[in-house]
């Protein structure tokens, strides 16, 4: 299956605003953003081009902290038109109109807000990432000061960017630039998921970003969010006639010189049918698995030290849990990289094989050919392993077999899903095995989460409320414990989230001779969380606790993520 071309044009590297490459980013933006233009061509960050054309046009360049300092008043001027034409309009300290736009070049947008201003203003430059996070910020006080904190905004309001039709203008069909530019936009952004989801007045796209769901903009008409899907099902080779029950497939793009691939959900509901696109770069991926350590994923030396003792035992079991997207599977090759020497025979059974391991063999579920977890787990112990990594335990057969493998002389390392370590017992104790065998196979378990960090460009110190904090359970202790709390306030860099980037927290348990003993027992437990604790086991809670108060990441965050004890 060939992919589809999503790679841009490469860029002309320059050193100025000449006359020359303004001709040629007109010429190429024909009836797009020249601004735009100007940056493909000549591979120049938005910030610096934003101040070298203010600089040759005289106007006054704006940045994220100058539009924070705004009030946004956008007048007679729609939300939706305001972000599709990426500008904002506000009061400076005088009560003088300005204008911020993208592209200064725009006279027909600066007509347009004439007409629509009916006043002079003063117009202003700012990135469009700037722009779109300012206005996000504007939107989301106008909706809690009036009590609207819906999922059914009006039409053409987002908490991000707006699709951006001009990107891709190689395709004649609309639908097709809406697909195209919808992808493009979700990899430049590194979304994991794209979410298509039908509504009465049409479709709205959401990302996926650092774990949390991001709303882009909203496809307009039923007829064109149908076509929509049909395009999608298209590249993935489904039946577009069918349209009662669920399909799954997957195409590739071609962006950024390497090949994605995307895996395509589509599911029937009642305004239509929704699809979700989970992205694959395995390229990019397998790249960045290179550098991957423990360090990388964030872990503090606590956790790091205890799961590399853990790695390095010549046999037993090494169980990392958490919700899905909490990144156990990538703690697991951070893992596997640090101890893959070349001196052991390391296999991996996966479903699907999402990073490529040199020197390791892996090995990819097919369950409609029989290839179970369970199937292969068996198979791979014939083939002479040491190490061997299992993708998910899912079901007893496959636990018992992994719980035997880890007892007869290999390390066996694998995720299951769990709220914590405590948990994890009673899920093996419910599949059916053996609490005997499961203590004697298992030297230590870990449960981990992912905090999104505070954009370092945008976070300020920020105390929270008294309510929040009696919420967080931290009343009467701000004063002893230290805390600096602080939070991103939005800004382009962040896309207005405030946050930028995810850090791992950890929650360990190693088994001892007593605490295998009150397993095997049944205690309860609170006995078996009393005795974890007297040997030093933190909760996930305490981990990110000590983020906060580093002021690397918020309270809010933190509540998010984990439980309030």
């Amino acid at each position: 299956m060939s992919a589809q071309p999503l790679t841009p044009p490469p860029s002309i590297p320059v050193t100025e605003l000449s006359p020359d490459l303004l001709a040629r980013a007109r010429a190429r933006a024909g009836r797009g953003s020249v601004m735009q233009a100007l940056i493909d061509l000549s591979g120049a960050s938005p910030e610096d081009m934003r101040d070298r054309v203010a600089s040759r046009l005289g106007v006054p360049a704006l940045r994220s902290a100058d539009l924070n300092s705004l009030a946004m008043n956008l007048g007679s001027i729609r939300f939706s038109e305001a972000l599709s034409r990426s500008v904002a309009v506000a009061e400076d300290a005088g009560g003088g109109r300005i204008a911020v736009v993208a592209d200064p070049y725009d006279l027909a947008l600066q007509d347009w807000l004439a007409a629509a201003l009916h006043d002079r203003f003063e117009l202003c430059l700012a990135t469009r990432d700037d722009i779109t996070a300012a206005l996000a910020r504007f939107e989301d006080s106008q909706r809690a000061s009036a009590g609207l904190l819906d999922e059914n905004a009006q039409a053409g309001s987002s908490a991000a960017e707006v699709l951006s039709l001009a990107r891709i203008a190689d395709d004649s069909s609309p639908v097709v630039r809406v697909v195209n530019s919808t992808l493009y936009d979700a990899l430049k952004q590194g979304a994991s998921d794209i979410h298509l989801e039908s509504v009465p007045a049409g479709m709205q796209v959401k990302y996926r970003v650092d774990g949390v769901m991001v709303r882009i903009g909203q496809i307009a008409g039923a007829d064109t969010a149908e076509q929509v899907i049909s395009r999608i099902k298209v590249l993935a080779e489904l039946d577009i006639a069918e349209r009662r029950v669920p399909q799954d497939g997957r195409f590739k793009v071609a962006y950024a010189g390497r090949d994605i691939d995307l895996r395509v959900s589509v599911m029937p509901s009642v305004h239509g049918e929704d699809a979700v696109l989970r992205v694959l770069d395995k390229e990019h991926l397998t790249e960045e698995l290179q550098a991957l350590t423990l360090e990388s994923l964030g872990f503090d030396d606590i956790a790091r030290a205890a799961m590399r003792k853990l790695a390095a035992e010549p046999y037993g079991m090494l169980l990392v849990t958490g919700p899905t997207g909490s990144g156990k599977t990538t703690s697991l090759y951070a893992t596997i990289g640090e101890i893959n020497h070349g001196l052991d025979k390391i296999i991996t059974i996966e479903d699907p094989v999402e990073y490529q391991l040199p020197g390791v063999l892996q090995i990819p579920v097919n369950e409609k050919k029989g290839l179970t977890f369970a199937r292969g787990l068996r198979s791979v112990l014939r083939h002479d392993p040491d190490k061997i990594m299992v993708g998910e335990i899912r079901d007893g057969e496959t636990a018992e077999i992994a719980v035997q493998a880890a007892l007869t002389g290999h390390l066996v390392l694998t995720t299951v899903h769990a709220n914590n370590v405590f948990d994890v017992i009673g899920r093996f104790l419910h599949m059916g095995v053996d609490p005997y065998n499961l203590v004697s196979a298992l030297n230590g378990i870990v449960a981990q989460r992912l905090l999104r960090l505070n954009c370092r460009h945008c976070a300020v110190p920020q105390v929270p409320d008294a309510a929040l904090l009696e919420e967080s359970g931290l009343a009467g202790l701000i004063g002893a414990g230290g805390y600096d709390f602080r939070a991103g306030t939005g800004c382009g860099h962040c896309r207005g989230t405030g946050y930028k980037g995810r850090r791992a927290i950890a929650e360990l348990l190693v088994l001892d001779d007593e605490l295998r003993e009150l397993i095997v027992t049944r205690a309860p437990m609170r006995q078996l969380k009393e005795a974890a604790r007297a040997r030093g086991t933190r909760t996930l809670r305490e981990a990110g606790l000590a983020l906060v108060a580093n002021g690397e990441t918020s309270l809010a965050e933190l509540n998010r993520v984990t439980f309030v004890v």
